[in-house]
């Protein structure tokens, strides 16, 4: 199958490049470029895409505009192009809240120091996101923080959920998807969660409905550049109950607060019980890790200090980091659970915990949150 994909941005040359690399693809075909958002919606409208890549700053009408008149009447997966400054995460943040999929840095040499690299992680993002398809997304644009804890019957925020029926496959190695579970009984010291594509709104969606008096400190770990991760952060902690911050050298866990590691870096831990501390490290001291944050390396460390006391949550993601961390901790007695195939972006790094018989349950994006407070508090 040869998938459709629509070009925009208001630069002639950016456009030619991407078409260029993304036609070296036998899956995919550039059927069209728009030159900004309003020729975007026109060009939607008479090429049927299965997938657009979208550049934020442009004329007429600029990437996040485009994308929420795309969502609104007739939503497809959309890949952001984004400059690595603080305007250029908080403007892909509000992408990704208005329905993008995903995100790459526009200058080729941010996304790999190797042009055949990078040009590779161009194609691979742009196909899968024309393979998964995508569902009805509603996110809850205008949340704040809420002034008390959520009642138990609160309505839940509405945010992406795709379905294998779009893409017609399913999995053979999906693990069958609960809905609830049942409090084990078992002694925990945090929660750690990880997360690549498609984790910026999952991780919003299982943050924002737990509550301030969360018994205990979590750990998030979202692949995501270093000029992302203190927006990231900020944005996280306007929209939830709990605390959540960038991760700093030397932090204290505290239960009730969530710990974001910084791009570009390491989070590692040392100490023990209510003096553990937060180890931020340059990624480049440890060898042969391709992810910078690694949820595998967290992980790794919270094995070494928590033991099994550890519940893990492997989120949407491409590729299979967090499969040995969580290993790791299983091998402990930590719980691992997965989210479930039809609610993820990407199944890769949940799949790769699930089909290696590492996580315990898969559960979909909706009842995460539940879940973790019924087996935590």
């Amino acid at each position: 199958m040869v998938f459709k994909v629509l070009v925009v941005d208001d630069s002639t040359f950016y456009r030619r490049r991407v078409r260029e690399i993304l036609d070296d693809d036998r899956e995919l075909e550039v059927v069209g470029e728009a030159k900004n958002g309003q020729e975007a919606l026109d060009k939607i409208a008479s090429l049927s895409p299965d997938v657009v890549t979208m550049d934020v700053e442009m004329p007429v009408m600029d990437g996040i505009s485009a994308v929420k008149a795309i969502m609104d009447r007739r939503p497809l997966p959309i890949l952001m192009f984004s400059s690595l400054t603080h305007h250029g995460a908080q403007a892909t943040l509000d992408a990704l809240e208005a329905g993008a999929l995903d995100f790459l840095p526009k200058k080729f040499e941010d996304i790999a120091k190797d042009r055949s690299q990078a040009a590779s992680v161009l194609r691979t993002k742009v196909r899968l996101l024309a393979r998964r398809g995508i569902g009805i997304r509603r996110p809850s644009m205008n949340t704040v923080r809420p002034s008390r804890a959520l009642p138990d019957n609160a309505p839940a925020a509405k945010f992406f959920r795709s379905s294998s029926v779009l893409t017609g496959r399913v999995d053979a190695s999906a693990q069958p998807t609960v809905s609830s579970v049942t409090r084990s009984g078992k002694k925990y010291q945090c929660l750690a969660i990880g997360a690549s594509t498609g984790g910026p709104v999952a991780l919003q969606k299982v943050l924002s409905l737990l509550p301030a008096t969360f018994p205990h400190p979590i750990l998030l770990v979202q692949h995501m550049p270093g000029t992302f991760t203190h927006a990231f952060a900020q944005r996280l902690d306007n929209h939830c109950s709990i605390t959540v911050k960038e991760a700093e050298h030397g932090d204290i866990l505290n239960p009730g607060c969530a710990y974001l590691a910084p791009g570009g870096k390491q989070m590692l831990f040392e100490g023990a019980g209510n003096q553990t501390r937060i180890v931020i490290t340059d990624a480049e001291a440890i060898d042969k890790i391709s992810y910078k944050p690694s949820v595998d390396v967290t992980f790794g460390s919270l094995h070494k200090v928590f033991g099994g006391d550890v519940l893990g949550v492997i989120l949407t993601g491409m590729g299979a980091d967090g499969r040995e961390g969580s290993r790791l901790l299983k091998s402990s007695g930590a719980k691992i659970w997965a989210q479930d195939q039809d609610s993820c972006v990407v199944y890769g790094m949940p799949q790769a915990v699930a089909s290696a018989n590492i996580s315990e349950k898969s559960i979909s994006i909706e009842n995460i949150a539940q879940c973790i407070l019924t087996e935590m508090q």
